[in-house]
């Protein structure tokens, strides 16, 4: 498997991977830092072209997954190594609590320990739920949504695709949430909010209008 970054939430990957006991052929891929070594930790090859990685896919193992945030760079990522022949590829803590009733996790998606995630919750590809997330039942986490550490969603909720919500913020109940919205850390959404905004506060309101997504 090759992990798309080589430095910051890529780390947090590889820890991830390795709870997975799945490190073997693991590598990193890396064409912006110049900082990054040929070898990390000693042990993981660093690829540094997109040659390498498609030669990786066809001879070594097709996987990979994104050590990178940011919904949109996390699309393009996926629509430049899956045109090469990568196949895109969930990791998923063993330490993360989840459900065993009508949950379903679509491809590509970093599910980090200490997430709690109870039934019937649906989240889409490529989503990031970083450390300690909690979701509840009757969810659904669109496409590449990123949702930091300490982020609580509660029961029949939907985020829209590519929106982000910060650290330690709060949805709740029977609450839908826009496309491309971001929520500004600890604050407590009360409401609908609609696609391109930016919200804080406790209770959150809309400080801003976003652009919409160009993809």
């Amino acid at each position: 498997m090759i992990i798309i970054g080589a430095k910051g939430f890529a780390k947090e990957v590889l820890e991830i991977v390795y709870q997975l006991d799945d490190l073997n052929s693991l590598a990193f891929y890396d064409d912006v830092n110049a900082d990054i070594p040929d070898i990390l930790y000693d042990k993981f090859p660093v690829l540094k072209t997109l040659k390498e990685a498609e030669n990786y896919f066809k001879n070594t193992d097709n996987r990979f997954t994104i050590g990178i945030g940011n919904p949109v760079l996390r699309k393009k990522l996926y629509e430049k190594f899956t045109s090469i022949g990568g196949k895109f590829y969930s990791v998923v803590s063993p330490r993360a609590n989840i459900g065993n009733f009508g949950n379903t996790i679509a491809e590509g998606c970093n599910i980090m320990t200490g997430t709690v995630i109870t039934n019937d919750v649906k989240i889409h590809i490529g989503a990031l739920i970083n450390l300690n997330c909690t979701i509840g039942h009757d969810c659904i986490i669109g496409d590449f949504v990123e949702m930091s550490p300490g982020v609580h969603i509660s029961g029949n909720c939907s985020i829209g695709d590519y929106s982000v919500l910060g650290t330690n913020a709060t949805v709740l109940p029977k609450i839908k949430i826009g496309i491309n919205v971001i929520i500004g850390a600890g604050s407590v959404v009360t409401k609908d909010i609609p696609d391109n905004s930016m919200v804080i506060g406790i209770p959150g309101v809309i400080i801003k209008k976003l652009n919409p997504l160009d993809l």
